[in-house]
């Protein structure tokens, strides 16, 4: 294992290193925040790729193929399916738009006043889906090192939160970088291979492995509708992802760049779910599905390989988690503190505010390690997150992109409706359920329309500045340096 180990020591250090590299380059708002908005397709579709495949979609995906044969890809196929849709159809408006939050955004459309609530429900998920990441470090120091689940949280935890801190979207882009070679190396040119050979090919498995297990419907048409309603429209919504889509040094590179990344998506979503497959072949009788990924890698690499691919989770687990910290971070800084302090800046005004934005990465970072201790059911944690989101913010945000008659009410009608009614119906029918998000997205479009045509239309100067700032020709940020990412 000492080659193994000398592996994951060297990547550890290095996302450190890239921290300290990333801090001498954040030097203003928009460079710690958003990496100066100029990152080129390149840099661009390595980050967004990395940020939405996560542990869930690397461990979690290979136990939904354990548990559900090939149709366990579906999860993290509506991932990518999500981000497709984001990048052709909204990635470039949203790039243009020069703000930091989708807060701000609701702000920019409605005229204000939509901030604080929204800001609150997007906190709530960007925090449980930085804990439910952070979680996921036990899984791994556990097969690598044999640390229980405390120390692991903290170990892991405490890198992230440390090159997060030190450099923001500027650490966070370059470790990013890494950790997508890193993954598809890991996943996609050596696990898979490998895992497909030791299970005797295609055609052993499907000799040995029910139909079910290779029907791409399989996992039940229902579950597949749920996905596609919690990840794809979760990915169109989410402050993780838009603050990605925040880096792009241009509209063309958000859309371009972002349809590279879903594609990839799509390829890894396979892959997990053929991986999985060849682990139950392999291990028919696992007690707990999730463990197919760790059990594969640990009983059929060879030394060094196995550490390249036990590095590669770790990869997908820290920029799921330090993507989502910073997203926390910002939430939490810029839509709710400086809201109730009142301190909110117009017209994009750029200061100075790296010290303070580092402080909040910090005291979040703190926050999420301390969550993911005391936690126990991540799963439900999750959910709950989504379900929030996608029921409360999913209507006014797309309302405000296509309809032109939605009002600041209309919107603040939904976030409430829709908010309340998930948590209603999640007490009635269970977390895990899936009425919840199902009514809850209806009673938010219901509240929505019906109150945007209920009250006065939003004020033309406002409609006139949110075009303006659509077409590109809005405030931007003060300090435009070179671009950076070919």
């Amino acid at each position: 294992m000492a080659v193994d180990y000398t592996v994951i020591v060297v990547y550890l250090a290095g996302m450190l290193a890239m921290g300290w590299w990333g801090m001498r380059r954040a030097k203003s708002k928009s460079e710690f925040l958003v990496a100066g908005r100029r990152l080129g397709p390149a840099m661009y579709s390595g980050t967004m790729a990395a940020i939405v495949l996560g542990g869930a979609s690397t461990i979690g995906g290979v136990g939904l193929g354990y548990k559900y044969g090939l149709s366990g890809a579906w999860m993290v196929l509506t991932i990518g399916l999500g981000l497709l849709a984001l990048s052709v159809f909204f990635s470039a408006r949203i790039a243009r738009l020069k703000v930091y939050t989708v807060s701000e955004m609701l702000d920019l459309r409605y005229g204000g006043r939509a901030g604080v609530i929204s800001g609150v429900v997007m906190w709530a998920y960007t925090l449980m889906l930085a804990v439910t990441s952070t979680i996921a470090y036990a899984t791994i120091f556990d097969v690598l090192f044999d640390l229980n689940r405390t120390v692991s949280i903290i170990l892991g935890g405490a890198i992230v939160v440390a090159y997060s801190t030190l450099g923001g979207m500027w650490s966070i882009t370059l470790t990013d970088m890494v950790q997508f070679v890193v993954k598809t190396i890991g996943v996609l040119l050596l696990l898979l291979p490998i895992a497909v050979v030791k299970a005797g090919g295609f055609s052993e498995m499907k000799a040995k492995l029910p139909t079910s297990y290779f029907d791409p419907l399989g996992i039940g048409g229902e579950t597949i509708f749920t996905y596609v309603l919690i990840y794809t429209f979760g990915m169109l919504i989410g402050q993780d992802i838009w603050q990605r889509v925040f880096t792009a040094r241009s509209d063309k590179t958000a859309k371009w760049g972002g349809t590279v990344a879903g594609t990839y998506c799509l390829v890894y979503a396979i892959a997990g779910a053929v991986i999985g497959t060849a682990a139950k072949v392999m291990y028919p009788k696992l007690s707990n599905a999730d463990d197919a990924f760790a059990t594969i890698v640990k009983d059929e690499l060879p030394i060094g390989v196995r550490g390249l691919v036990l590095a590669a989770a770790l990869a997908a687990v820290m920029s799921t988690s330090s993507g989502a910290l910073i997203a926390c971070a910002t939430v939490a800084n810029n839509d709710i503190w400086s809201r109730l302090r009142g301190v909110v800046r117009r017209d994009g005004a750029e200061h100075d505010e790296v010290r303070g934005n580092r402080v909040f990465i910090l005291v979040m970072g703190v926050v999420v390690i301390g969550t993911a201790i005391a936690l126990n059911n991540v799963v439900e944690a999750l959910t709950v997150a989504y379900n929030l989101l996608v029921g409360g913010l999913l209507v006014p945000i797309l309302g405000g992109l296509l309809w032109r008659r939605g009002t600041v009410q209309g919107a603040l009608a939904a976030v409430t409706v829709g908010g309340l009614a998930v948590i209603g119906l999640m007490a009635t029918f269970g977390i895990l359920a899936n009425e919840p998000v199902y009514y809850g997205l209806l009673a938010s479009l219901a509240a929505y329309v019906v109150v945007s045509l209920a009250t006065k239309p939003t004020d033309e100067a406002v409609l006139a500045a949110w075009r303006e700032r659509l077409a590109g020709r809005g405030t931007a940020d003060t300090d435009e340096p070179a671009t950076v990412g070919a």
